[in-house]
C-alpha cells in the first residue's frame, strides 16, 4: 500500500514520503493478531469485530472528523464498533507488538529508502550482516537458487536486483525470494533477502524491499558484488554496504545502463516516465504541482 497511497498522494498535490510512513509505524502499536505477522486468519479477524473494532481501538489516532466513502465521517463509522475475540483484535494495553508494522530503511545501499515488514521477519535477523549472493533478475535467481553449487548458507543475504519499475519492468512481486532448498531441508525458514521488488502484503520473511533507486536506474543495488557484505539493522534504519567509496566509485565506472528494452509504443512511455519506488512508481506526468482545483459547479 506504500506505493500506491504515495501515487494517489502525489497526483492529488499531497505531500506524502517514505518518512512519513516510519514516523506513523513508530507510534502506531499493531493490534491485529492476523497473519503474516500474527496468528489468526483474515476470516477470524471479520468475526472478531473486523475493521470497524480495530478503528475504534486505535481511534485516538486517527482525525475522527474525516469524512469516508459513505458520506459520514470517520468518527460515525465507527461509533459503537465492538471487539468479540481480543485476541485477534488486541486492545491498546496488550498489543502485538508496541510498534514496528513497517520499517523504513536508509543507508549506502538505499540513499533514497527501503522498507521492511519487522513482524513478518525472524527477530534474530533483523540486525544481521552476511555475505551476499547476487542474482541478475528473476530468471537468474530461479534457474540457480536450488544449484547444489551455489555458494550460500543462513547466513548469506540474497539479493534480486533488475526488479525495480524499470528493470522488471512495472516492479513485479518477486521480493520474497526462495530460501534454496537445501537449506530448507535442514529447517532454514527465513533469510536476509533484499531486492528492488514488491512482495504480496500476505508474504513473509526479512525481505527488504523498493529499494531505491533501483539497479536498472543506477542505483547501489547495482554495484553489489556476491561476497560483498551487507548489513540490516532494522531498530537503527539502517541497510548497508560495507565497501569502501573508493571501490564503488570504481565499480560505478565500470558499469553500463542496459540497454533500453522498448523502442517506441507503450514501453517506450513507461521507461521515460515512470517514477522510483519512493515516489509511487507511477507516471510523472499524472504528479499534480499543487491542489487540484474543484470543477465548475454549473
Amino acid at each position: 500500500a506504500v506505493i500506491h497511497l504515495i501515487a494517489m498522494a502525489r497526483r492529488s498535490g499531497v505531500p506524502l514520503t517514505l518518512d512519513d510512513f516510519d514516523d506513523v509505524a513508530r507510534r502506531t502499536p499493531v493490534l491485529a493478531n492476523i497473519r503474516p505477522t500474527g496468528a489468526y486468519l483474515m476470516e477470524d479477524f471479520y468475526y472478531a469485530g473486523g475493521l470497524r473494532a480495530l478503528l475504534a481501538q486505535l481511534a485516538d489516532l486517527l482525525h475522527l472528523d474525516r469524512p469516508t466513502v459513505s458520506g459520514r465521517t470517520l468518527r460515525e463509522a465507527v461509533e459503537g464498533a465492538q471487539t468479540f475475540q481480543d485476541d485477534v483484535i488486541r486492545p491498546r494495553d496488550k498489543p502485538v507488538a508496541a510498534e514496528g508494522g513497517l520499517a523504513v530503511l536508509r543507508g549506502n545501499l538505499a540513499p533514497r529508502g527501503a522498507v521492511i515488514k519487522p513482524l513478518a521477519a525472524e527477530p534474530a535477523l533483523l540486525r544481521h550482516t552476511g555475505p551476499a549472493v547476487v542474482f541478475d533478475g528473476y530468471a537468474d535467481l530461479l534457474a540457480r537458487i536450488d544449484d547444489p553449487d551455489l555458494v550460500v548458507d543462513e547466513n548469506s543475504v540474497l539479493v534480486l536486483r533488475g526488479a525495480g519499475p524499470l528493470g522488471g519492468p512495472s516492479m513485479p512481486e518477486h521480493g520474497m525470494l526462495p530460501i534454496p532448498d537445501r537449506l530448507l531441508k535442514r529447517g532454514v525458514r527465513d533469510m536476509v533477502r533484499i531486492s528492488d521488488a514488491r512482495m504480496s502484503g500476505t508474504s513473509y520473511g526479512a525481505c527488504v524491499l523498493h529499494v531505491t533507486p533501483e539497479s536498472y536506474a543506477g542505483g547501489p543495488l547495482a554495484l553489489v558484488r556476491d561476497g560483498d557484505l551487507i548489513t540490516l539493522d532494522v531498530a537503527e534504519r539502517k541497510l548497508e554496504l560495507h565497501v569502501s567509496g573508493a571501490e564503488l566509485a570504481k565499480r560505478r565506472a565500470a558499469w553500463s545502463p542496459p540497454p533500453a528494452r522498448y523502442p517506441r509504443g507503450y514501453g517506450a512511455l513507461h521507461a521515460a516516465h515512470i517514477t522510483q519506488a519512493d515516489e509511487g512508481c507511477d507516471f510523472d506526468f499524472l504528479a499534480a504541482n499543487g491542489p487540484t482545483p474543484e470543477p465548475d459547479a454549473r
